[in-house]
């Protein structure tokens, strides 16, 4: 059966304390929302709600790139109002599963079971038990250990406050039974809101049987109101992609301290220190070992690569082999080849540096082609950009730049050549030729030193 998801997108969520829309606050770094598409993407949902209200044109904007059907709740009249928002364009023969913005973390495989149920012409419903269920509607159920019914908290009896199991607000059901109960809903409440939850009672009293399901962890269906939250789920998905790593291989020294906000993907025995952060997609081939504190965003890292502390890698390709840090800094564009050094202190930018070549110290290398072989000296700079224009420095194969010269681009160096400590090159250097440039050194006798001036 054809399958739509309505999320539900709308709130305020004033106790965010935020100008920006709750569902856009992130976790594992990306909008909570996004969350709950990308888990929508995997049930081959061919259609996907996001029903919007607060902020309505920033979670648009945020959302814009992908295939979304938004539905507008001008008013928040309760989320049975919202989802008949979207009612219109769901399929009628199908099934719908309704999720929330605000609950970024339930697993597919829980809403798979869900769809299932549905698919069976009955209501799919995803309940938690809570130690403490304070604020949650209540699972009643009759005799018969059916569900019966879900009464919110406010409106609870207090035998009815005891129950411990609690609506998610996370179901599934045939879209033309949605479609005949949401009109029906009344908000004669202590809210004045139209509740979805008042559809169970229905569904009981016209015999459609109410299957309920529990997730394999409470943090699946954990929504976010405040910043506490938000930080408590952050920590729990930080561990849950620990635990992925770890399952696969990984060595982390510490799960604890680690976090993953995009897609990390790793070879064989990759092992990685505290307090790293990998951002975006980053690739880990075979053997990489990660030091401590390093930063890693959009990167391939190849196999046998050693990234030692506080390094810092953005939107780089190392082939294998590479040696990296400490206190190095990869920037965009940079393409390392096999077997090369990026030692401490040192930044590269677009550059690609060949392999075995050796960049060991206190350098900038930007706009750079470097040959293999090639040593660059302590403190050495590609003087790329003349304040409006960037320009090419071209190092050849076997070169070697002393230390403290300053290569001002557009240049080129040879094949061999060698660049003498101190020099300023403004003009090519053929290869193996050795080049000079810089003042002559002048020694003077009988220099007297300067002394303090007596007021």
């Amino acid at each position: 059966m054809s399958l739509d998801v309505i999320i539900l997108a709308a709130g305020q969520g004033s106790r965010m304390k935020s100008k920006k829309p709750k569902v856009l606050h992130g976790i594992g770094g990306k909008p909570m929302v996004q969350h709950v598409i990308d888990c929508a993407v995997e049930l081959d949902a061919p259609r996907i709600h996001v029903v919007v209200g607060h902020g309505a044109e920033q979670v648009r904007e945020a959302l814009g790139d992908q295939a979304l059907h938004f539905a507008l709740q001008a008013e928040q009249l309760g989320t049975g109002h919202a989802v008949a928002q979207a009612l219109d364009g769901t399929e009628a023969s199908g099934i719908s599963l309704v999720l929330y913005g605000d609950v970024p973390l339930t697993r597919s495989e829980t809403l798979r079971q869900l769809v299932a149920i549905a698919a069976q012409d009955k209501l799919g419903l995803l309940t938690v038990k809570l130690t403490d269920p304070s604020g949650y509607g209540r699972i009643i159920r009759n005799d018969a250990d059916q569900v019966v019914a879900i009464v919110e908290h406010k409106d609870a009896t207090e035998a009815q406050r005891e129950v411990d199991e609690v609506n998610t607000g996370i179901l599934a059901l045939p879209t033309r039974l949605l479609a005949d109960w949401l009109p029906r809903l009344s908000s004669n409440n202590v809210q004045g809101e139209y509740y979805l939850t008042d559809i169970i009672a229905m569904a009981a009293e016209q015999g459609v049987l109410i299957e309920a399901i529990q997730p394999e962890h409470e943090q699946e269906v954990q929504g976010v109101n405040n910043r506490l939250q938000q930080a408590e789920l952050e920590r729990w998905y930080q561990l849950r992609e620990a635990q992925r790593l770890m399952h696969q291989g990984v060595t982390l020294l510490d799960p604890s301290r680690l976090d993953v906000r995009g897609n990390l993907s790793v070879g064989l025995d990759v092992v990685i220190d505290i307090n790293c952060l990998f951002e975006g997609r980053v690739t880990l081939g075979n053997d990489v070992t990660i030091g401590p504190n390093c930063h890693i965003s959009d990167a391939v890292i190849g196999d046998g690569c050693h990234i030692k502390a506080n390094s810092v890698i953005e939107q780089a390709t190392l082939q294998e082999n590479c040696d990296i840090g400490p206190f190095a800094r990869l920037r965009p564009g940079t393409v390392l080849a096999a077997g090369v050094k990026v030692g401490n202190f040192v930044e590269t930018k677009k550059a690609r540096i060949g392999a075995g070549s050796k960049v060991s110290h206190l350098s900038y290398v930007g706009d750079a082609l470097i040959g293999s072989g090639v040593n660059v000296g302590a403190g050495t700079i590609t003087c790329n950009y003349d304040g409006v224009n960037k320009s090419q420095t071209e190092i050849g194969d076997g070169a070697f730049i002393g230390s403290n010269s300053a290569l001002v681009a557009p240049v080129k160096v040879g094949a061999g050549a060698t660049v003498g400590a101190g020099s300023t090159i403004t003009r090519d250097v053929a290869g193996d030729q050795l080049s000079v440039a810089r003042a002559k050194q002048r020694n003077l006798d009988g220099w007297p030193r300067p002394t303090k001036r007596q007021d």
